[in-house]
């Protein structure tokens, strides 16, 4: 479903051993002045795949729609895309307690009480065109890993996260190319999560 102001997703079939989610993608949709964001593109260009489901958010700070989207089966990998300004695609190591409406606003944090940072947990690999980013700024992206990851690890879920912040004037195709590589990266380490945990059951 979608709307001009809802998120939209991709409907997944009936869940099974099979079918579960393994890896969810999320980017979002227009904000301020950008009529287009490059992740919703990115995502849209994505071809379906068994265990693969892509949501384009709507750009606000909305906890409960990014903790929805983590109710069981949670996926065994998520992987955030978000739009930026910089120079270069950048792949997030953590996210920070902090958020802000606008340069405007005074910063405040997204979780009274909580964590000054959370770590990233999918090591993603850092290849160019990409680099290591330590300040995933304090807008919704940031937010939104803030807020996931924190879930996360309140359910105590083996998952693991990742986010990349990509241009928006980024060549699309390449882009895209790029997002693609880091998918079927996340799959693999996906079957290597599944490996350990049946070897851990194996062994008692």
């Amino acid at each position: 479903m979608s709307g001009q102001f809802g998120f939209k997703h991709w409907p997944m079939p009936r869940v099974n051993r099979k079918s579960q989610v393994r890896v969810l993608v999320y980017g979002f949709g227009p904000y301020r002045q950008f009529k287009e964001n490059i992740t919703a593109q990115i995502i849209e260009s994505l071809a379906p795949r068994p265990g693969l489901r892509k949501i384009i958010f709507p750009v606000r700070f909305s906890r409960k729609q990014f903790v929805d989207s983590l109710r069981a089966p949670m996926p065994l990998m998520v992987l955030g895309l978000g739009q930026s300004s910089r120079p270069r695609i950048e792949v997030e190591t953590r996210a920070i307690n902090r958020r802000r409406i606008s340069k405007n606003n005074a910063p405040r944090p997204i979780t009274f009480g909580g964590e000054a940072w959370i770590p990233a947990t999918m090591p993603l690999a850092v290849t160019r065109p990409a680099q290591k980013s330590i300040n995933a700024g304090d807008y919704v992206c940031n937010y939104s890993m803030y807020v996931m990851l924190e879930e996360i690890e309140r359910q105590g879920h083996y998952g693991r996260f990742a986010f990349v912040h990509i241009p928006f004037d980024h060549d699309l195709k390449a882009a895209c190319l790029y997002v693609e590589r880091v998918v079927e990266e996340c799959f693999e380490f996906a079957d290597k999560l599944e490996r350990e945990r049946a070897a851990k059951r194996l062994g008692g």
